[in-house]
């Protein structure tokens, strides 16, 4: 029997940030940053000049970047402010898991290894428009593992 793969709704997805005993599970507006790169090193050979070697020159990873409206929930403004105060300096597990349309079944899941926050924004007040303010929260890692559920 083969496994139908169907598109997945990009609006199915929580976040956890800690580990199970310490951790802060969210919902965000929008998540990007999903995203790694492998840099390569161009090398010419002595004597061989028409052509050049592509060689791996390690992966960076790009920051994570997660908003959502803000609430008055203090615990990821203080994880920022603990970090510029050097109050507490701990790196974090971040899970973005992405889930059915019935937002109950996890389908696949990114791990981001020994998360840092980096920033940490609210959008601007301004009387003269009728929007919610918006909380930044950008995160640096140390790289991401993915993983999917089988589907039915």
């Amino acid at each position: 029997m083969a496994n139908n793969f169907y598109p997945l709704p990009s609006f199915c997805f929580k976040v956890t940030v800690g580990t199970m005993t310490n951790s802060v599970e969210a919902y965000f507006r929008s998540v990007s940053g999903l995203r790694s790169e492998t840099e390569v090193l161009p090398v010419k050979e002595g004597g061989v000049n028409h052509t050049q070697w592509q060689l791996y020159n390690g992966t960076k990873w790009s920051n994570l970047v997660l908003k959502r409206g803000f609430s008055g929930a203090p615990e990821f403004a203080q994880w920022r402010q603990d970090w510029i105060t050097g109050k507490a300096r701990h790196r974090e597990e971040i899970k973005l898991q992405q889930l059915d349309s019935d937002m109950k079944t996890v389908l696949a899941t990114w791990t981001f290894k020994r998360g840092w926050p980096v920033k940490w924004e609210l959008s601007e007040f301004d009387a003269s428009k009728s929007e919610l303010s918006i909380e930044t929260l950008e995160i640096a890692h140390d790289g991401m593992t993915f993983s999917s559920s089988p589907r039915k």
